[in-house]
């Protein structure tokens, strides 16, 4: 299971930065919904490569919110990630909830705010 986690890793760091780079475009450039996708899917990789780090399965179609609270049974410092203002939590990653430039930029701030906890807790 480490080497699939590692790769779910891999692929939410690849996602961040495909948003970053759409994210950091001059304003009327910036394809928005770009931008949500590949945060939500970056969150959604990160919270799948972590429950799997820690031997457990997710199911296929596993909100983020679910995955979310299963992280914060193994480590109640996932708390300190804080989800609101993500309101896409509870669709799957395929559904096309993403809208507004400010939930855009929350939405990319929720993935790197998961990315730099992985960091310091020595995960990724």
């Amino acid at each position: 299971m480490e080497a699939l986690a590692n790769n779910y890793f891999d692929q939410a760091i690849s996602k961040m930065k495909q948003a970053g780079k759409e994210l950091y475009r001059p304003e009327e450039d910036v394809v928005s919904y770009l931008v949500c996708k590949n945060a939500q899917s970056a969150i959604h990789n990160f919270l799948k490569g972590y429950l799997l780090k820690n031997e457990i399965k997710t199911e296929e179609n596993e909100t983020i919110d679910a995955m979310y609270q299963r992280c914060i049974k193994i480590n109640n410092r996932f708390e300190n990630v804080d989800l609101a203002g993500f309101n896409c939590h509870s669709h799957e990653v395929s559904s096309r909830y993403c809208e507004g430039a400010e939930k855009v930029s929350r939405c990319f701030d929720i993935a790197d705010s998961l990315d730099t906890f992985l960091r310091e807790e020595r995960i990724i």
